[in-house]
């Protein structure tokens, strides 16, 4: 009997995502769900509730929750920097080097 040998014993998970071309997109979902969950987080520690953020926002609704929903990663600098106005805070975006 013939032994199958995983090409992917031994790498790690990242290096997995990298081979099967998922890695991107992968990122990009874990980076918003940290986005949309600090928003919620700094929304419930200040007692602003959806329709309070959206008005501060000047924006609707059903666009808050795009922000707010983590696999959304339709994400522009504009909404993500009035977000942040709207809760007195502000965005820090930076780049390092890979691992």
């Amino acid at each position: 009997m013939k032994k199958v040998v995983s090409k992917h014993i031994g790498s790690d998970f990242e290096t997995f995502l990298a081979e099967e071309g998922l890695l991107d997109d992968a990122t990009a979902v874990a980076i918003k769900r940290v986005i949309a969950w600090q928003i919620q987080n700094e929304m419930k520690t200040q007692h602003i509730n959806k329709t309070d953020m959206a008005k501060r926002m000047q924006t609707s609704r059903s666009s808050l929750d795009r922000l707010l929903d983590e696999h959304d990663t339709s994400l522009t600098l504009t909404t993500l920097a009035s977000a942040a106005q709207a809760l007195g805070k502000q965005v820090k975006i930076e780049l390092v080097e890979a691992v």
